[in-house]
Parts: C-alpha cells; structure tokens; sequence
C-alpha cells in the first residue's frame, strides 16, 4: 500500500465506497462519476502505478483481474461491455493506481475520446 495513494486507501476500507466485489488480490467498486449507466472498477490491492509497471513479478494479478471481469459480468448478466486502462496523465488516468474500467449499458463509440 502507498499511503498517499487514493485507490491504496478505498481497497484498504479507509475511504469508502459501493463495492462490487472483493478478494485477497483486487477490489472492484462502482465509479463515483460514471460514464456509462454500468461503470465499475477493478483495482490490485498492491500498488502499481499503472499498465506501463507491469512486469514478471506482477503479471498475474493482471490475470486475476480480469478473470474477476469476467465472474462479475455474468453474475450481472452483463453481456457486452468495455474495459478501459489509461496510462499517463495524457491518456487520462487520473489516480496513479492500475485500474480497469469496466462500462456497460450504452453504445460505446469508436474510436473512444
């Protein structure tokens, strides 16, 4: 856990948040501004900044999540969605903390943004 980081603190209870699921590796939560009547995300526990800190040693966490995706849309009935990870400040992502998110619900263009 970094301790200055916002997502470190929602996994760890301190903030709190609509959790959607939870294990001993991510939490999933529903967004506080969402983009799409479905918009959830799916964070580590452990902290890495971003898709560009994956490596060897932390691989399989990205695995699990999106393994956890998939559970979690079919006990949703969700059927078709989008699953999103900004890299950068550019790109968008706004808390330095991996997450995917996770929008059903509407038509979702392309390109995106």
């Amino acid at each position: 856990m970094k301790n200055d980081c916002l997502f470190c603190a929602i996994a760890a209870g301190e903030i709190p948040s609509s959790k959607v699921y939870e294990d001993e590796i991510c939490y999933a939560f529903y967004d506080i501004d969402p983009q799409a009547p479905v918009h959830f995300l799916v964070i580590p526990k452990e902290h890495i900044a971003s898709v560009a800190g994956i490596d060897g040693s932390n691989s399989a966490v990205v695995a699990h999540i999106f393994e956890v995706i998939a559970r979690v849309t079919k006990e949703k009935n969700i059927e078709s969605y989008r699953v999103v990870s900004n890299i950068g400040e550019q790109a968008g992502q706004s808390v330095p903390h991996l997450h995917f998110h996770v929008l059903s619900g509407r038509d979702m263009t392309w390109p995106p943004g």
